[in-house]
Parts: C-alpha cells; structure tokens; sequence
C-alpha cells in the first residue's frame, strides 16, 4: 500500500525535527527533485511507486542532471535551493527525508540506487556501509545468499 503525503511529511517532520509541516514539505520537494535528477530507468520509477504519488512526481518530474552530484555537491545544491539553509541545515534536511525514502525501500532496491550515484550517498540516506555490502556481494561468487 503506498503511504500518503501526510505521513511521508509527518515522519519526515519527525525525524528533522521541524517545527511545522511546511518546513518538512519545503525539504522533502527539494531534495526528492534533486534526487530524481540523478536517478534513471527502473530504480528511479520503482522507488517512485513507493512513495506516496506528491513525492513521485517531484522524484520523476526533473529532467536529468547534466552531470552526477558527489555527496558533497548534492548537499551544496540542497542549501542552495533552500531559502536561509546552510550546508550544515542542508545535511539536516537531506538526511530526514533521504532516511524516510530509504525505509520505503527495501535493501534490494535500495543497493540498485546507491549504485547509480556517487560513492558516498550511502550516508546520505542513513544507509552507512550498503553501498560497500553491494561490492562484497557482487565479487562473492555465491551473490549475496551465499552458497
């Protein structure tokens, strides 16, 4: 079942600890909009059908970025386009809304994510080390189950 707008907002207002909705809102369009510029193909849509419809279409609507984000850039660009952030607030806001996108995803979908952006976005979504688990899994000749 996809979650609503309301509840995407909520936890993200809960994990950022904003004072009001609005400010989770404002977060939560910028850094979806920024994140979707960087995602393609099957991951960016079947993240987007798990997320409530309001995030889908700011996560699908941005044409694609002309070049890959690092980390560092991502959250630059996240302080730019938020009136009054600074980077410092930036990694508040991305963090809140990227860890919320992160548990409607399953492990799955989100190493196929992490493996579209650049080495670092792991910590981004509060996922320290998946991105990392993706690589091991990919050299063990038994995949990720093991034998």
């Amino acid at each position: 079942m996809r979650m609503q707008w309301d509840a995407f907002l909520a936890a993200v207002r809960e994990r950022g600890e904003y004072p009001s909705q609005r400010e989770a809102d404002r977060a939560a369009r910028v850094v979806l909009a920024l994140l979707g510029a960087h995602l393609v193909g099957n991951e960016r849509a079947e993240l987007a059908a798990r997320l409530p419809e309001t995030c889908a279409l700011v996560l699908l609507n941005p044409l694609p970025a002309a070049e890959p984000l690092g980390p560092e850039r991502f959250v630059r660009a996240t302080a730019a386009w938020i009136e009054g952030a600074t980077e410092e607030t930036a990694k508040w806001d991305i963090g809140a809304v990227l860890s919320v996108v992160a548990d409607r995803a399953d492990d799955a979908l989100m190493r196929r994510v992490l493996l579209q952006l650049p080495p670092g976005y792991d910590l981004l979504f509060g996922r320290p080390g998946m991105a990392d688990a993706q690589d091991d899994d990919e050299n063990d000749p038994d995949g990720p189950d093991g034998p």
